[in-house]
């Protein structure tokens, strides 16, 4: 199928994005378009305007501040999944890049289309909560937004009417500490059925910081809270990390189940993924 008649704008700077956002009535922002161009070929969605915000110079781009990491909107996956500076300071987040889709969708899509189109499925909403990352929003002027106030609903984000996604901040990690990312992936789309991401500083034989962020199997990613204060302070041990895991289950209210994977099924998934995912941490640690 074919698209609907649109207008089609491509600014060249963030001030004429902005302006285009807030007075072409209908318009919809266009990243990579990997979501949005076939929901307008299907018809699912049928915008009166497209604003191409991928040639904006200043949404991209990747660089170390003393707070962390500062990337741009529209830094494409492949970009960040290469970058020696995110594997220095944040390898966990290049390591999930590193297995979105495939090598061509990782050449055009985009970290902050991806988190604005707010897919449960998405493989970067469950690593921006673990990581506590902080969104930066504009429409003439900036707002920030913490990564558990982001994610409202299914395929909903906090950002207002006429906002445009200009940068992620992931802040800095402790030396200490190490995450990992992993996912059951659907065999035909490689999205995630249900995604782990972990996060475990160890100090003196002892969890001081514990992040469990469970995607996938609800409507937006969650932290498996539960699972984090039964296992902080608490040494990493084989009986612990059981333990922990086995509250995962609480933070997944109302899980997905869908022809793939039932609710119960995803369930299952994290937990045994929060397990593993522990163990290698704490085995590193040691």
């Amino acid at each position: 199928m074919f698209a609907a008649a649109f207008e089609y704008h491509r600014p060249k700077t963030l001030a004429e994005a902005v302006k285009l956002l807030g007075s072409v009535k209908g318009a919809r922002l266009l990243a990579g378009g990997h979501s949005l161009l076939p929901a307008m070929k299907l018809r699912l969605a049928s915008p009166a305007a497209l604003i191409d915000i991928s040639r904006i110079a200043e949404l991209s781009g990747i660089k170390a501040t003393n707070d962390g990491l500062q990337i741009g909107a529209m830094t494409t996956h492949a970009a960040i999944a290469e970058s020696d500076v995110v594997k220095k300071h944040c390898p966990v987040l290049a390591q999930t890049a590193e297995i979105i889709g495939d090598q061509q969708v990782r050449n055009r899509g985009t970290i902050g289309g991806s988190v604005a189109h707010a897919d449960p499925a998405a493989d970067y909403p469950t690593i921006m909560l673990l990581l506590g990352a902080k969104f930066t929003a504009a429409n003439g002027k900036e707002r920030q937004i913490e990564a558990d106030k982001f994610f409202v609903d299914l395929f909903t984000t906090s950002l207002k009417q006429g906002e445009l996604l200009t940068s992620i901040m992931i802040p800095a990690m402790s030396s200490a500490a190490s995450a990992v990312y992993r996912k059951h992936r659907h065999p035909a789309s490689a999205f995630a059925v249900v995604g782990v991401g972990v996060l475990l500083e160890v100090k003196q034989g002892k969890c001081a910081d514990v992040r469990i962020a469970i995607g996938g199997a609800t409507v937006t990613a969650v932290r498996a809270r539960a699972a984090e204060e039964l296992l902080t302070g608490q040494a990493p041990t084989v009986e612990n990390i059981a333990r922990a895991s086995k509250e995962v289950g609480k933070a997944l209210d109302s899980p997905i189940s869908d022809s793939y994977a039932s609710g119960d099924f995803r369930i299952h998934l994290a937990t045994v993924m929060t397990r593993r995912a522990l163990t290698d941490l704490a085995g590193a640690a040691r």
